[in-house]
């Protein structure tokens, strides 16, 4: 069973920069790509993007489109998520999870394996 896990979150000030890393040990990430999603307390987990297994398409919400970029590194089983120019808005618990087949992307149900998240503060 694929266990995934994120790293990278932090403080950062509003303009600033983060990486976020989503690496799958005991085993890979799956035929169907990988998603990022986020969850601010008191709000649904909302989609970010989502890169396919090969790493040749990728898909953003509106909300983050030109600032973030997911990438993939298949020799080291890792998914990358390089945010820049935070807003205090996408102040939440970033997760990854590996998608499990041809459902919607843009929705959580999607997904089977999940990380416990990093989380990303942004201050004004």
């Amino acid at each position: 069973q694929v266990q995934l896990v994120e790293s990278g979150g932090g403080l950062v000030q509003a303009g600033g920069s983060l990486r976020l890393s989503c690496a799958a040990g005991g085993g890979t990430f799956g035929s169907f790509g990988v998603g990022w999603f986020r969850q601010a307390p008191g709000n649904e987990r909302e989609f970010v993007a989502h890169i396919t297994s090969s790493g040749s398409s990728t898909s953003y919400a509106e909300s983050v489109k030109g600032r973030f970029t997911i990438s993939t590194d298949n020799a080291k089983n890792t998914v990358y998520l390089q945010m820049n120019n935070l807003k205090p808005e996408d102040t939440a618990v970033y997760y990854c999870a590996s998608r499990r087949g041809f459902g919607r992307m843009f929705n959580f149900r999607n997904y089977d394996y999940w990380g416990k998240g990093t989380q990303v503060t942004v201050s004004a």
